[in-house]
């Protein structure tokens, strides 16, 4: 964004669609997984009535994976001008990323739950890293519609509710549904 820009008033992010091959592991920054075409299709229409009606600019930041790339595809081919932004990519697990869950030690997940802020799973990313990625998209971002992941979207609910509250796993919220929206702002 330009200096001269502020970011957008108007600020709506979607989970990417159910991408194909996650169930059962863990999925994040490391692992591209595709989705259904048409359910990238699909959630490209849902973005593209939300910016008509709202009155907003034909323009969505997405992560730089294929889940929400693809629908990223589907919005430029109709006019849209598409960002690629890495803030908004899935938190990074590490070696962790695109193993099974049941293949992890049971003392590495306790590990991270017992210090769900500062650990970094697999080597990887913290929570508290993927804050200040969260926070930094809050501030300037790129496009008043993002398309992200669940990792992303819960540590905006995580800052919207519990503010300078460090991050614990007890307390940790839910990701959104596949392919459903929250209003950032």
């Amino acid at each position: 964004m330009s200096e001269e820009a502020a970011p957008p008033t108007v600020l709506i992010a979607w989970r990417h669609p159910r991408p194909r091959g996650a169930e059962g592991r863990c999925i994040g920054a490391r692992t591209d997984l595709p989705v259904d075409p048409r359910k990238a299709k699909r959630l490209a229409h849902r973005i593209r009535r939300t910016a008509r009606r709202e009155g907003l600019p034909r323009e969505v930041a997405v992560s730089p994976l294929r889940r929400c790339r693809d629908v990223g595809r589907w919005l430029r081919r109709w006019g849209f001008k598409c960002v690629v932004d890495a803030r908004l990519i899935e938190c990074d697990f590490g070696r962790w990323d695109g193993r099974r869950w049941d293949d992890i030690a049971r003392e590495e997940i306790d590990a991270w739950a017992a210090d769900l802020h500062d650990y970094r799973p697999g080597g990887g990313e913290s929570v508290a890293m993927l804050l200040e990625r969260v926070r930094a998209v809050l501030r300037d971002a790129p496009a008043g519609l993002l398309v992200t992941h669940g990792g992303w979207v819960s540590g905006w609910i995580w800052l919207r509710d519990a503010g300078a509250v460090r991050a614990t796993a007890s307390d940790w919220p839910a990701a959104p549904r596949w392919g459903v929206a929250v209003r950032l702002k």
